[in-house]
């Protein structure tokens, strides 16, 4: 960051009185300008046992297969964001179920959030961001060329809650802390 984008003067990296940790700090209106790590909302979809999944057309990891996922907009649900992300990328209305994974991306800055999610109808098509789109059977899903490790610990999350009949519940909630 080089300007500040309320009064577009240049910023500076320093640790504002009563902070603890750098900032980039506007050297004309003392504006601080926190950095906060982006949200990424994707689905895990299933019909009739088989899950959804989306060969990327984009980078980065294109040509890789990931379910879908994507960043959450302002003013939106992290449900709303990875149903939307799913009509977007497979053309596919899904019903978002409970939340089943959260990983953080510490290097790129990312917080990622996945819910189970029903395909009622197996109608989908690749989306402008996908190559192409596809029903799997757990036993043919393509472990090595998944893209990221998010999408790894969201479909084996998934696959584990299956298994043990705990697919309607929340299994990875974080610790619950007092707000000021």
């Amino acid at each position: 960051m080089k300007y500040c984008n309320q009064c577009g003067q240049t910023v500076a990296l320093s640790v504002p009185d009563g902070d603890h940790k750098p900032r980039y700090v506007c050297m004309s209106c003392g504006m601080i300008h926190y950095q906060n790590p982006l949200i990424v909302a994707g689905c895990v979809p299933e019909h009739d046992g088989r899950i959804l999944l989306c060969k990327r057309a984009i980078e980065p990891r294109y040509g890789f297969w990931t379910v879908p996922a994507g960043f959450m907009e302002l003013d939106e649900s992290l449900p709303a964001a990875a149903a939307r992300e799913t009509l977007e990328e497979a053309c596919a209305e899904v019903e978002i179920g409970a939340m089943i994974a959260s990983v953080d991306v510490l290097q790129a800055r990312q917080v990622h959030f996945f819910f189970a999610a029903k395909l009622p109808v197996a109608e989908f098509a690749a989306g402008p961001e996908s190559l192409e789109v596809e029903l799997v059977t757990p036993d043919s899903i393509p472990w090595d060329d998944l893209a990221f490790p998010s999408v790894r610990i969201a479909v084996e999350q998934y696959l584990r809650n299956k298994a043990s009949g705990r697919d309607d519940l929340i299994v990875c909630e974080a610790p619950r802390r007092k707000l000021l």
